[in-house]
């Protein structure tokens, strides 16, 4: 009986470790996620990413930063598609964005923006060290100025390999209006977190942390934009917190 007992406990707990929004993955079982990122991630994640990964765990704030399966998947992604000239919206501490810059060749180039220097600046040191500082062009403050002023010179129409997107939740459809123009034909536009730690299928009147709550109609609404959008072709995944992949090909 005291056995049985325990292992309610046990189930229990690992529940409620999954309804917490700093848990990265969406899959079910805290010891198939951890097999992954053992098996598959960790002893492939170049040094510089785990160390940025380890400087990040010690933030305030690391709920923000991207997951190494994540980050793995972005950098496989964007070998693929041979991507040189890319975005991104929202850096934190840089992991994605360290991910990216080891992915593109010498001369490749992203254009990074972030309202906070500051978190940027934690990791630039790493990426400094790994020798890839270089790539990237760090601008603060919101993003949507200068996307307004790109889309305007039509000479950046159809510039950017790849652009990911990890900000502001409730801009996501505005990203996505002036972002649609800024990507070439057969690029690709990432946005992330549109599962939104399974709240996307929560009934309205679920518990949930106040921000989550905040910004699930968003992603619902991002994610019904995306789908009937025909100037592109979408895949959704379930990887960290959920990605959507949207290939422009009109």
């Amino acid at each position: 009986m005291a056995a049985t007992n325990q292992d309610e406990q046990q189930t229990t707990t690992q529940a409620l470790r999954h309804q917490e929004v700093g848990h990265k993955s969406l899959l079910q079982s805290d010891e198939l996620y951890q097999y992954i990122l053992e098996t598959s991630v960790y002893p492939r994640e170049p040094e510089s990413m785990k160390e940025l990964r380890e400087i990040t765990a010690n933030h305030p704030w690391n709920i923000m930063t991207t997951s190494a399966d994540e980050g793995q998947f972005l950098n496989m992604l964007l070998k693929l598609i041979n991507a040189k000239n890319t975005m991104e919206i929202g850096v934190y501490t840089g992991y994605s964005l360290l991910a990216t810059a080891l992915a593109l060749p010498e001369d490749g180039k992203i254009l990074a923006m972030d309202i906070n220097k500051e978190n940027y600046e934690l990791g630039l040191p790493v990426i400094q060290k790994a020798g890839v500082a270089h790539k990237i062009e760090f601008r603060e403050g919101p993003a949507m100025p200068v996307l307004d002023q790109m889309v305007e010179d039509k000479t950046f129409h159809g510039s950017y390999d790849f652009i990911f997107v990890d900000a502001d939740k409730d801009n996501y459809i505005n990203y996505h209006k002036r972002l649609i123009d800024l990507v070439k034909i057969g690029g690709v536009i990432g946005y992330d977190n549109t599962l939104w730690n399974g709240s996307v299928v929560a009934p309205a009147d679920a518990p949930m942390r106040k921000y989550v709550r905040y910004y699930r109609d968003f992603v619902i609404e991002l994610n019904k934009a995306l789908a009937a959008d025909p100037r592109i072709e979408i895949c959704q995944l379930p990887v960290g917190d959920g990605i959507t992949l949207c290939r422009r090909v009109s």
